[in-house]
């Protein structure tokens, strides 16, 4: 398949990096020679110099034979404008555009994006992604990923382990004969650096973060197996007053069991607006650094602290003050990934890095066909990708004791009709199971074959 990226950031960088691994033909469109530089230097890919609206520009990128273009530049408008040029121009087929600004998405202005105006197929809204995300991590706190799969039925959740873990030293073959009617299993483990698929006779220890997929009915009997049961939050203090924490805000006050919200944001005109546009959320003007403006917000009795700013060292900062304060969970957006080893040592219970979340959603739609979802885990260090079994697929009619599995991959779940259940090596996949691998980034490619879908995108 040939794509076009318009965008050599961390996000188009990104999506470049794991399309070019899977032998996709890749342009990288920016009008920052360096770094177009650096795309080319490091991943099998062409660049071309320019600004990526220009028809010139996107002419040199191939656009007249490309399957499709994915505009990820900084500017909404530039990313609209390339879409609406590849498509009457050169008549790609599929555009995806990233778009910041709310307004282009509020429901009065839904006929934008008709194929008649703005041809644009997918839209990706960075803020509503993250926010999502930053709900699903308020439902589950004691964890530090989420992500939902066949339409809500499971779910991945992350876990660190710590010294009161009930089942540490246990072999995992030995958990899975131990609570057999558990529908979850262990797909990845991160110790130290190193993130590796577990075989049935590895152990977890205390500081290891692991990877669970389960059936969402057996979410938190999972969490409390592992010594994390699920608190019930009443009491949540946002910092930060931008697109996201509003988002999350109006969310929280529309949940049918009361949950009570205060607000720090710093700038005094953004915090007026929000006031505005929340009802029973009490919102104070400051800085959220302030431990005297954390006391009025009450974080002493707050059950979680979530902390959106777009500053990195405040998002980092504050939960040592609010842990200092009494508050017993923080959650933070995280927008360079090189700082999330610091999570750990600064107590931060949950983190959401914006860029990946944005990856996940774009990868999601590249992959259209019988790749129902992928979600990427860490540094774009694996991939947890939910598919249909084809019928020209080599899992069909298998035991999968019986399929060659790449080391770095393992089959998490499978929903068959309506039925979910947990594989084991005597479980015969059939033609339209729904299934969901996790594989490491370098294994990525060995399991879109077993699937045959590495064609199939549209």
């Amino acid at each position: 398949m040939k794509v076009i990226v318009c965008g050599a950031g961390q996000v188009g960088w990104q999506i470049a990096r794991h399309l070019s691994g899977e032998a996709n033909e890749i342009t990288i469109v920016d009008n920052n020679p360096v770094l177009v530089r650096r795309a080319t230097d490091a991943l099998d890919v062409m660049g071309v110099t320019g600004f990526a609206s220009h028809p010139h520009v996107l002419e040199a990128a191939g656009a007249e034979d490309a399957d499709m273009l994915i505009a990820a530049t900084h500017s909404d408008e530039v990313n609209m404008v390339t879409c609406q040029v590849a498509h009457s121009v050169f008549g790609v087929t599929r555009k995806i555009a990233r778009l910041r600004e709310q307004t282009y998405l509020e429901p009065q202005y839904g006929s934008l994006f008709r194929r008649e105006h703005m041809p644009i197929d997918v839209v990706i809204s960075p803020e509503r992604e993250v926010s999502q995300a930053a709900l699903k991590r308020i439902s589950y706190p004691a964890t530090f990923d989420v992500a939902e799969f066949m339409d809500g039925r499971a779910q991945l959740i992350g876990i660190a382990l710590d010294a009161d873990c009930p089942v540490l030293k246990t072999p995992l073959r030995q958990l899975s004969e131990l609570f057999s009617t558990l529908r979850a299993i262990v797909v990845g483990v991160r110790r130290g650096k190193r993130l590796f698929a577990p075989e049935p006779m590895d152990q977890l220890f205390e500081g290891d973060e692991i990877y669970v997929f389960a059936e969402t009915a057996d979410t938190e009997r999972t969490l409390q197996i592992f010594g994390k049961p699920t608190p019930h939050l009443r009491r949540v203090v946002i910092i930060g007053g931008g697109n996201v924490g509003l988002a999350v805000a109006q969310a929280l006050e529309a949940r049918t069991e009361r949950v009570r919200v205060r607000m720090i944001e710093r700038a005094r005109a953004r915090a007026e607006r929000v006031a505005d546009a929340l009802e029973r959320t009490i919102v104070l003007h400051g800085d959220g650094m302030d431990i005297e403006l954390l006391r009025e917000a009450e974080v002493h009795s707050a059950d979680a602290v979530l902390v959106l700013t777009e500053d990195d060292k405040t998002n980092m900062l504050v939960p040592v003050r609010t842990r200092s304060l009494g508050c017993p969970l923080a959650i933070s957006l995280i927008n360079d990934p090189s700082l999330i080893p610091l999570s750990g040592p600064l107590r931060i219970d949950a983190h959401i890095n914006p860029r990946a979340v944005t990856v996940s959603s774009i990868l999601r739609h590249v992959r259209h066909g019988r790749v129902r979802s992928v979600y990427s885990i860490g540094d774009s260090e694996a991939e947890v990708i939910e598919a249909q079994v084809l019928s020209t697929s080599p899992l069909a009619g298998s035991a999968i004791r019986d399929v060659d599995f790449p080391e770095g991959a393992l089959l998490a779940g499978v929903l068959r009709k309506d039925s979910y259940f947990r594989p084991s090596g005597s479980t015969r996949l059939e033609v339209g199971d729904i299934v969901v691998i996790f594989a490491l980034s370098g294994d990525v490619a060995a399991v879109e074959h077993l699937l045959q879908v590495a064609v199939e995108y549209f």
